[in-house]
């Protein structure tokens, strides 16, 4: 999710499990190639394990930055093809690459000869172009034998390639007319079609993603697949990644940290993060969610976000709105 799971995000998503699969933005490959290595690469060793999602079209290009992440030290490898977003669109990589499958599998292949860690492909189960009338019958859930035939070409031959894994998010994308928000929300979600994918294509590690947010919904989803993907309800509600946790490894010895411990961890983070020129504000902000769906959700939120902004503002902020929502100040 670009400009939401950034390092200081991570971090504090790590406190909810130590076994959860963290991934970064997606980062171009142009932009790996040619910028701050370290501003964009760069992570704490406690995030892991972690995944590079990587955004681009040319096989030279990506499998170059592909290199280059598993030299940095990630665990996996994502080439994300399900992003519908148009400033995506508009440099190549994204969802459109859907209509691409023979350059997505030489970008695969190129990828997978160039580095020894997993390396996976996030997709739609289908895109369309806005305005014409396929674009209606998206909204409407219309998914026909062609729909299902396209899909299952491309994953067969980015699979073909030397895909690890498929990461599926199971809505059609509508490119262009519709802002990113829609396109999470306006085509339905069919998890029938990535049911039927998964049994056109048997021995394929398939991730489910789109629309899960209660853990017990989501693990149930486990039952028929390999693993679930959750974007925005973990960051406005990180608390379901330990509920997850502990229905995922029940033999674990691990238990999620109480919230007024998380803000101690999160203050130490920011302490450190400040004494090298981090600003508080960037860090605090991904943290809003420690309280939600609890007792003072609303006071920690509202004193964390603004403290934040203050002149003279202290990582002691953490503990203090944490303080506050539990009525102990």
């Amino acid at each position: 999710m670009m400009d939401w799971t950034d390092r200081h995000c991570r971090y504090f998503l790590r406190g909810f499990s130590p076994r959860v699969l963290l991934y970064t933005e997606m980062i171009t490959s142009a932009a790996i190639l040619r910028g701050d290595r370290q501003r964009l690469l760069g992570f704490d060793p406690e995030e892991h394990p972690l995944a590079l999602q990587l955004g681009g079209s040319d096989p030279a290009q990506l499998a170059e930055a592909a290199r280059i992440g598993e030299q940095a030290g990630f665990d996996e490898v994502n080439l994300n093809c399900g992003c519908p977003s148009d400033r995506v669109s508009a440099g190549a990589f994204g969802a459109c690459l859907m209509h691409a499958p023979d350059l997505v599998a030489e970008c695969v292949a190129a990828m997978r000869a160039a580095v020894r860690v997993p390396v996976t492909v996030k997709l739609r189960i289908g895109v369309v172009e806005a305005g014409r009338r396929s674009a209606m019958a998206a909204a409407s859930g219309e998914y026909t034998d062609e729909d299902f035939a396209r899909l299952l070409d491309f994953a067969g031959k980015v699979r073909g390639a030397g895909a690890d894994a498929l990461i599926v998010h199971a809505r059609k994308a509508v490119l262009g007319g519709l802002s990113p928000k829609d396109n999470r929300e306006v085509p339905p979600l069919r998890f029938d079609i990535v049911r039927r994918l998964r049994d056109a294509l048997p021995g394929v590690p398939f991730v489910l993603n789109g629309g899960l947010r209660a853990a017990a919904a989501a693990a149930a989803e486990l039952l028929w697949c390999d693993g679930v993907m959750l974007g925005r309800e973990a960051y406005h509600r990180p608390q379901v990644l330990a509920e997850l946790h502990a229905i995922a490894w029940p033999q674990d010895t691990w238990k999620a940290p109480s919230r007024l411990a998380m803000a101690e961890r999160m203050a130490a983070y920011a302490a450190r993060e400040m004494q090298r020129a981090g600003r508080l504000s960037t860090i605090a902000r991904h943290a809003l969610g420690l309280y939600a769906h609890a007792p003072g959700a609303r006071e920690f939120r509202r004193t964390l976000s603004e403290g934040a902004r203050g002149p003279g503002a202290s990582a002691a902020l953490f503990i203090t709105a944490a303080r506050q929502a539990e009525g102990l100040l």
